[in-house]
């Protein structure tokens, strides 16, 4: 998924001779704190709620002001990766396109990347997530996505997490099935530590019944 396919419907950019105010009120509106300013088809930079209360420009156009306006952009080939990265290093909640040419085509905002950024980890497809841990060195792809579709499911999306200085990485995974039973005690058999599992509670209830059960009858062996 890139930039081109990312592009807000709704939010305009603002002209050279637009005021503070106006600036102010779009922010509102669209629930934002950066905007594009333009001059045609050329970005001019980006400019945010702080800028203006700190340079005290409510009433002046924003093109008086260039000078201080930010400059980052990205273009409509780059990722969706790409653009989260640079958004959140730069705390930006709004982002200008250019095209390869270097001409302003529009502007995402944190909203529209939260959007698509759903759509592309399956968060709205049914089913359930289980969250390994595991030494980095320990971790395989392949060996996870058998585990899984030796259980006659599918892994929708999937995530890594790593701390810093740290030996182990968190795996989260979305699967398509909602009872995960089956999958988790492959896991377990397979000496995978188990974080957590989200799936429905009367299914978690009955994997917690089951396990005791086995657990009485060892006993009384």
């Amino acid at each position: 998924m890139i930039a081109q396919n990312l592009l807000s419907e709704v939010v305009p950019p603002l002209r050279l001779t637009d005021s503070g105010q106006k600036a102010l009120n779009w922010m509102e509106i669209f629930r934002i704190s950066h905007l594009p300013v333009v001059d045609g088809k050329s970005l001019v930079g980006l400019i945010s709620d702080k800028i203006i209360y700190d340079l005290n420009i409510i009433d002046k156009p924003v093109g008086d002001y260039s000078d201080h306006l930010l400059s980052p952009h990205i273009h409509t080939n780059q990722h969706i990766y790409e653009i989260f990265a640079i958004v959140s290093v730069l705390k930006l909640t709004a982002i200008p396109v250019l095209d390869l040419h270097h001409q302003y085509v529009g502007v995402i905002t944190v909203f529209d990347l939260v959007q698509k950024f759903a759509d592309l980890v399956a968060v709205t497809e049914p089913g359930g997530v289980i969250v390994l841990e595991l030494n980095s060195i320990d971790y395989s792809l392949s060996q996870i996505a058998q585990i899984v579709e030796g259980n006659d499911a599918k892994i929708l999306s999937f995530y890594i997490s790593q701390e810093s200085e740290s030996k182990l990485m968190t795996v989260t995974l979305k699967i398509n099935v909602i009872d995960l039973s089956a999958i988790i005690q492959t896991f377990v058999r397979y000496d995978y530590d188990i974080k957590a599992v989200y799936m429905d509670d009367s299914i978690i209830q009955n994997l917690y019944d089951d396990r005791l059960d086995q657990l009485m009858k060892f006993m009384n062996i």
